[in-house]
């Protein structure tokens, strides 16, 4: 099915959040420092920005509260801020004493100072801000203050955290592979939560990068008429300790907090400083790809029925199935995980294989999405998102996958670069409900998405317009274990869900599916290479006995 929306890059050329980048890039090229010197601080400082505004906005209610209380005011009590989810911000920290410092006094020193006191009073904080303000000049730091200071005080909760999400994308650009690290566009994240349905538990990612995952999550629940803070209970690890830091700061500048574990190297496959297994409701995650190089000698014991892998380590050297039972193993009876994963591991064979047939068997896996390329700010190729719920085991659904083909489903943002609109998100979403059996949800999408799934999956009444699911081709299939075993145990929803009447293989379908399986040759070549060495190790060692 083809459904390419119609692209905004021309509108709203000069949105808020454009500006602010257009003009924080040029200050950026004018100071010589690199994206990555520069990321942080700038984050820093809409950060406080943001803070800021709902400190001020907390302070007002308390000065209006305490004018009726007996008990005096507690406009000057960090307790009286944390209570509802905001950081108390002491006079010196506040970002309209930084904007009317003058540019003689040491900017940098101040801001650095202001930091240091916001983690003072904000031990969630600790050791989370940016503190290199020293690295630019007193003019330009006033210079970005005045241009962050352009955020109105007016914007709305959601709004802040659109140029925050902004920002953190265009820097992810501008860096290049090592930003693809910490951010997954918005439009993704969306989509895995919009199908998971986090309302409320315990949700981890253990390649949280810097907390997309989570902040989605809270806006689903938003959303949805209830309070993040106390509906999700957010638990991180990171292995670099500076994206970690940044997972912190975007959580607080949504108003969340988390157990983020972060730096000295932690590693999710050798470390579970959650104590994971069978703990939690949700999982997220957009873990890397096709890493090589694991000691699988530090596994060993954490093989097995009810431990981390539950169905053994891969032979080959690819971590993709290490990730994918992580994500499984965490999930308690009923939980639901979505992630992203490299196209070749739906169809990896030999030990993968094995692995993947034992997964599809204990009827865990769910849905499986294919998603086209250039939906990533730093990776063209595309990609598959994969969706557990171990508690379908027990519903009319056990013994069937539901395979959706979303390549054709996008819209252009720029030449490079596609992303989903809200009524796409909301379709497919709803596609996976009707599919499940449960009550259709247009919040995200609304009459756009509604009338895209009654056009595909109605039936007419006189009154009124019922749903069922139902197979598309091009589109989506349930299919049945019986036939995926006939597949291989393939998990590709390619092989499942077929071409629409009157639609032909693209040259676009056709690019993909060679550089998939390039991706597997390489697999496959990396296989063969480490063969070639066990074996010539054994003839050595026959030889010289």
């Amino acid at each position: 099915m083809q459904w390419i929306a119609p692209s905004e890059k021309d509108l709203a050329t000069d949105t808020l959040e454009k500006r602010l980048w257009a003009a924080a890039d040029q200050f950026r090229a004018n100071s010589g420092l690199s994206a990555a010197q520069y990321s942080q601080p700038v984050l820093g400082l809409i950060f406080l920005r943001f803070a800021e505004v709902r400190f001020a906005t907390q302070r007002a209610k308390l000065e209006k509260s305490s004018a009726s209380s007996r008990r005096g005011s507690r406009v000057d009590e960090p307790a009286a801020y944390h209570a509802d989810g905001i950081l108390y911000l002491a006079p010196n920290t506040r970002f309209e004493a930084l904007l009317r410092l003058p540019e003689a006094a040491d900017i940098g020193a101040k801001v650095n100072d202001a930091m240091r006191d916001i983690e003072k009073h904000n031990p969630q904080l600790a050791g989370v801000l940016p503190k290199t303000y020293n690295l630019f000049t007193s003019t330009l730091l006033k210079e970005l203050l005045k241009k962050v200071s352009e955020i109105p005080a007016s914007l709305d909760y959601d709004a802040f955290g659109r140029i925050y999400e902004y920002f953190l994308g265009e820097f992810a650009m501008t860096e290049g592979q090592g930003g693809g690290e910490f951010y997954t566009p918005s439009s993704i994240v969306r989509l895995l939560t919009e199908v998971i349905e986090p309302y409320h538990g315990r949700i981890l990612d253990p390649a949280c990068g810097s907390g997309g995952m989570f902040v989605q999550s809270a806006k689903f629940v938003a959303e949805h008429k209830k309070n993040p803070a106390s509906e999700l209970s957010i638990h991180g690890v990171e292995k670099t300790d500076e994206t970690g830091r940044l997972c912190r700061m975007n959580l607080a500048v949504h108003g969340l907090e988390g157990d983020i574990r972060h730096g000295g190297q932690v590693n999710s496959y050798y470390d579970d400083p959650h104590d994971a297994t069978g703990r939690f409701d949700f999982v997220l995650a957009n873990p890397p790809f096709n890493v090589n190089a694991v000691d699988k000698e530090r596994l060993k014991d954490s093989v097995g029925p009810g431990r981390r892998f539950p169905f053994g380590l891969p032979r080959t050297d690819n971590g993709n199935y290490l990730w994918i039972q992580l994500f499984y193993s965490s999930l308690n009876a009923k939980g639901r995980a979505g992630f992203v994963m490299a196209n070749s591991a739906s169809d990896a064979r030999s030990s993968e294989q094995d692995l993947r047939k034992e997964l599809i068997e204990a009827h865990a896996v769910d849905v499986m999405v294919a998603v086209g390329p250039n939906m990533f700010y730093t990776v063209t190729l595309p990609v598959t998102l994969w969706f557990f719920d171990k508690g379908k085991a027990k519903t009319p659904r056990a013994d069937t996958v539901l395979f959706i083909d979303a390549r054709h489903i996008y819209r252009q943002v720029d030449r490079a670069h596609r992303e989903w609109t809200p009524a796409q998100i909301g379709f497919i979403a709803n596609v996976v409900r009707l599919y499940r059996g449960v009550e259709l949800d247009f919040t995200l999408g609304g009459d756009e998405a509604r009338s895209k799934i009654e056009e595909l999956f109605g039936t007419r009444h006189k009154s009124h317009i019922t749903c069922h699911y139902q197979n598309v081709p091009g589109l989506c299939r349930a299919a049945t274990l019986k036939e995926i075993e006939a597949q291989g145990w393939s998990l590709n929803p390619g092989r499942y869900v077929g071409v629409a009447a009157g639609e032909a293989v693209t040259d676009e379908d056709f690019k993909e599916q060679l550089e998939t399986l390039n991706e597997e040759l390489e697999t496959l070549n990396a296989q063969a290479r480490e063969l070639e060495t066990t074996i010539a190790q054994n003839v050595t060692e026959i030889l010289e006995t």
